[in-house]
């Protein structure tokens, strides 16, 4: 009995000591749930305060981006600003308008100090047979000068086609305003162009580097002096008129460069005070003169032939004795150069060397010019042979007494020398430089030609031209 009440009473300490454990395990467990949730609680809510930070952080970001990006544009804009203003002070570079369309201002700074042993042209008529025809006897010293101001305007698109101007005043030292080319020019850039206005085409006898030459046939006005000598150089039709204008089409193919030249004028601005064989020119119409030249380019060496031709009849003429009108604007010209220029692989040993031919039969006249000239390392040295052969010559306002009438009055050769030397950078100013040049010219004469003059046959002069570019 005692065993049975031992057991029972043993049977339920353990029991009661088994639920109280379990009772404590429970309560253990579920503090330890509420703890969890309270610390994924405080996790999430440190998590969304995260993300708060993180987003708040984004926004600072992107409106530091934003105003990066304003400071850059900014310095951009200034930058290019301060680049416009740097290009319209820098010579020879471009002022950007659009991303289509540039300005370029520039400039030429020309001024010469001269000593010639005569004033005029080269004389081949005389007055009476004691008196020399000459127009001037005395040696010219003299100080002349221009500065040009030019504004070019270039405007092209994506398809090559482009548009233009150039203008280009002059101011000299007599106190004139004068004009060196104004023209308007257009077309596509990979294939033909246009220009129009006044200019100079194609240079069909180039001269290098040359500084004083002074005789008839140098200039694109007043060519021919009736009475001198004619050094004819394919530039009577070439343009830059002070009666007319031009308009000129060119293209380039691969090496091959093709120009048709159209100059429209009054034809006797071509002669001075419209004198011609001894007759004063009367004016009908302008003429028009058209130049084609074709031109090819290979490295250093380049050909080219034009010619030059009146193609309107009875432009020009004038009234004989019983009344008929003679036509005088009859004029073609031929010419021919050939060039090696091999400066640009060696700059500083290359040679630029130039042969010239050019021929005009024009109304009772021909001649025939042929020259050639050398630069190297900034010296040049040229030669000029010229030949006059003039068939027609009204003498009755001269008094020359001849046995015979004159069937071929005006047949002589001239032959010039020319040379200059480039001195670079004077005083180290970059585009500043000294022209130093010299000429002669010599008229030969026929010992039976009756009214070349043989008393005026020389001329030479010397010059120093001052030259600056900006």
């Amino acid at each position: 009995m005692k065993k049975l009440r031992y057991l029972a009473l043993t049977t339920g300490l353990l029991l009661s000591a088994s639920g109280a454990a379990l009772a404590a395990s429970s309560m253990s467990i579920e503090q330890r749930l509420n703890a969890l949730e309270q610390r994924l609680q405080s996790a999430e809510q440190r998590a969304q305060q995260a993300e708060a930070r993180a987003t708040s952080a984004e926004k600072r970001a992107m409106q530091l981006e934003q105003r990066t990006a304003k400071t850059e544009q900014q310095t951009v804009q200034v930058a290019q600003r301060t680049a416009s203003l740097e290009t319209q002070s820098a010579p020879g570079s471009n002022l950007k308008l659009n991303e289509l369309a540039d300005l370029k201002l520039y400039g030429d700074v020309e001024f010469n100090l001269d000593g010639a042993s005569r004033t005029g042209q080269l004389t081949s008529l005389k007055s009476s047979e004691k008196k020399n025809w000459r127009p001037g006897d005395k040696e010219r010293w003299s100080v002349n000068g221009r500065i040009l101001v030019g504004l070019d305007g270039y405007r092209r698109n994506q398809d090559g086609n482009f548009s233009g101007f150039s203008v280009q005043p002059l101011a000299d030292m007599t106190g004139k305003m004068n004009l060196d080319d104004a023209a308007l020019f257009f077309g596509n850039e990979n294939n033909w162009r246009a220009k129009i206005g006044r200019f100079e085409a194609y240079d069909m006898f180039p001269l290098n580097q040359d500084t004083f030459i002074q005789y008839s046939g140098n200039t694109a006005n007043d060519l021919y002096a009736d009475g001198f000598g004619y050094i004819y150089m394919m530039k009577e039709g070439r343009g830059r008129s002070n009666s007319g204008g031009n308009v000129m089409l060119s293209k380039y193919a691969g090496d091959w460069y093709f120009e048709l030249n159209t100059l429209v004028e009054d034809g006797t601005s071509l002669f001075q005070d419209r004198q011609y064989h001894g007759n004063t020119l009367e004016n009908s119409k302008n003429v028009a003169y058209l130049r084609p030249v074709v031109a090819w380019k290979k490295q250093e060496f380049s050909a080219a032939v034009a010619m030059e031709s009146n193609v309107v009849n009875n432009a020009y003429g004038y009234w004989d004795e019983q009344g008929e009108w003679v036509n005088q604007s009859k004029r073609n010209g031929y010419g021919m150069t050939l060039s090696w220029n091999n400066t640009a692989t060696h700059p500083d040993n290359g040679v630029v060397a130039n042969l010239n031919t050019a021929y005009l039969d024009a109304s009772g006249e021909q001649n025939f010019t042929t020259g050639i000239n050398v630069l190297w390392k900034r010296f040049e040295l040229g030669y000029i042979y010229a030949h006059n052969d003039i068939k027609q010559f009204n003498i009755s306002g001269i008094n020359v007494d001849v046995n015979s009438p004159l069937s071929e009055p005006g047949k002589y050769d001239i032959h010039t020398i020319h040379t200059s030397y480039l001195i670079p950078n004077i005083m180290d100013m970059k585009n500043f430089n000294l022209y130093l040049g010299a000429y002669v010219s010599m008229l030969e004469t026929n010992a039976e030609n009756n009214i070349v003059n043989s008393g005026n046959d020389q001329r030479y002069g010397a010059r120093a031209r001052f030259k600056y570019f900006f």
